[in-house]
């Protein structure tokens, strides 16, 4: 399995946090709720990239979903030794496949569904998912395995196409957005092609819709520079059309 350095590159966003980070199942989880009413009984997990609760960007987006009506739970998926926000700076060497080596797709499985196992014992009884990049794998595993109802990801790392892409139309009944880009060397276009032949067209009966955002990289729906216009739009239309999508589906 490999990255590709987009994954360990970004901008920081500005804003502070209004979530709380709690322990669940023993993990570290940072939880966004919305002020109003919203149903206690089902829960939006949010499965970030490799930078985790470190990054203040994921915080600000799940915070975003919450104003939305989800109640949204982010569990520390790199058992607190998640990729360093300094690999951002110029010049940082960051040795990409040694910190990956630590912490494979098995463990974060085994994190989220940890946390889906007590949401459940509190009376959680429906997940929706988002996943970008490492957390995007995360997603398909889940709704393979039926853990989750629906399944928003952006820029998905870890994928293998067109398997993955067939083992869902064959084992998941979660509805399925992707929200990809022109460049992005983890789900390239002909990752995206094989996406919408495999599961597009109505194959997919549960429901499947991939956006593309023109001028935007890999990590733009949370790590986009938003200075740029086209990286602005494919942001904030992949967090649009993600809201959408869990609100029909969910």
């Amino acid at each position: 399995m490999s990255f590709c350095a987009d994954c360990f590159k970004g901008v920081r966003h500005e804003g502070t946090p209004e979530g709380t980070t709690l322990t669940i199942a023993g993990i570290e989880t940072y939880v966004a709720t919305p002020t109003g009413e919203y149903p206690k009984d089902k829960v939006v997990l949010f499965l970030c990239d490799a930078f985790g609760l470190k990054l203040e960007n994921n915080k600000l987006l799940a915070d975003d979903f919450a104003r939305n009506g989800f109640k949204v739970v982010m569990p520390d998926l790199f058992d607190n030794d998640p990729a360093p926000t300094d690999a951002f700076n110029p010049g940082v060497n960051f040795n990409i496949m040694e910190w990956f080596g630590k912490h494979p797709f098995t463990r974060g499985n085994e994190i989220v569904r940890a946390v889906i196992d007590a949401l459940k014992a509190d009376g959680v009884t429906k997940f929706g998912s988002l996943g970008y990049c490492y957390g995007g794998r995360l997603c398909f595993d889940l709704a393979f395995t039926g853990d989750v109802h629906v399944v928003a990801t952006a820029h998905p790392s870890g994928l293998q196409a067109p398997a993955d892409l067939t083992k869902y139309l064959e084992t998941s009944k979660a509805p399925l957005l992707i929200n990809s880009c022109e460049t992005d060397q983890m789900f390239p276009a002909e990752a995206q092609k094989a996406a919408d032949d495999i599961l597009g067209d109505g194959k997919f009966a549960p429901g499947y819709e991939r956006t593309y955002w023109p001028g935007c990289v890999h990590g733009f729906a949370v790590r986009g520079d938003l200075s740029k216009p086209e990286v602005k739009a494919g942001k904030e239309g992949a967090f649009k059309a993600s809201v959408e999508w869990l609100q029909k589906y969910l």
